[in-house]
């Protein structure tokens, strides 16, 4: 907690005496093309201060593709995040014979973009499940669900539950009215006292109090 006795986001290990939860923003402090909003943590048994180097893959600065995450997003041991740089490019062979020596094979990185899908955007509040893989260009709507070991290679719809490889729309978590009040509400913006103080009509969705909140 900080000085106020609210939550503080600014912290590594935001759990006192647990190790395998890390909050996510400070460790993406000063990386390119990353960015992560305050109080999404990830779980990883293993060291999660190590997401950025072991589950975000093929994250090259020459792609220039972005990885971006929300705010209070929770993610899984094991979720992997495939960016753009492991597409090859395409032709008569995806052989990449540009990175090995001996091949005299030109590395024309204006190519590249000819392959890239673009952005990765993770929206708020999004829960994405053990093992789950995220695969290059996707963007995951607000309040969205993503199973275990899911592959997601298509756009998340916001509230949406998703599972399978590939991924698909199991259900949405509320009606469609329910879910453009939520977006417009956007609970995970307001100042962290405001949050805390309306903790119970959060999690019970009660869109009446939250939008007198907000």
């Amino acid at each position: 907690m900080n000085a106020a006795g609210l939550p503080d986001p600014t912290v590594v290990r935001p759990v006192e005496g647990v190790a395998s939860i890390a909050y996510l923003a400070p460790l993406a402090e000063g990386r390119p093309n990353v960015s992560v909003g305050a109080f999404t943590y990830v779980h990883d048994p293993v060291d999660p201060t190590r997401f950025f180097e072991d589950r975000v893959r093929h994250h090259y600065p020459h792609m220039g593709d972005r990885l971006e995450i929300g705010r209070f997003c929770a993610i899984a041991e094991g979720a992997l995040f495939v960016m753009n740089g492991a597409n090859h490019l395409r032709g008569g062979t995806t052989y990449p014979f540009e990175i090995f020596p001996g091949w005299d094979a030109e590395d024309d990185r204006s190519q590249w973009a000819d392959v890239s899908k673009g952005d990765t955007a993770v929206g708020h509040d999004v829960w994405i499940g053990a093992w789950a893989t995220i695969l290059p260009g996707v963007t995951i709507g607000p309040g969205a669900i993503v199973g275990a070991h899911a592959v997601v290679g298509a756009d998340v719809p916001p509230y949406a539950v998703v599972a399978g490889n590939p991924a698909r729309r199991v259900r949405q978590r509320f009606g469609t009215g329910s879910v453009e009040r939520l977006l417009a509400i956007a609970w995970w913006d307001w100042p962290v006292d405001r949050i805390r103080a309306n903790l119970p009509a959060i999690r019970a969705a009660d869109l009446e109090v939250l939008e007198a909140a907000a």
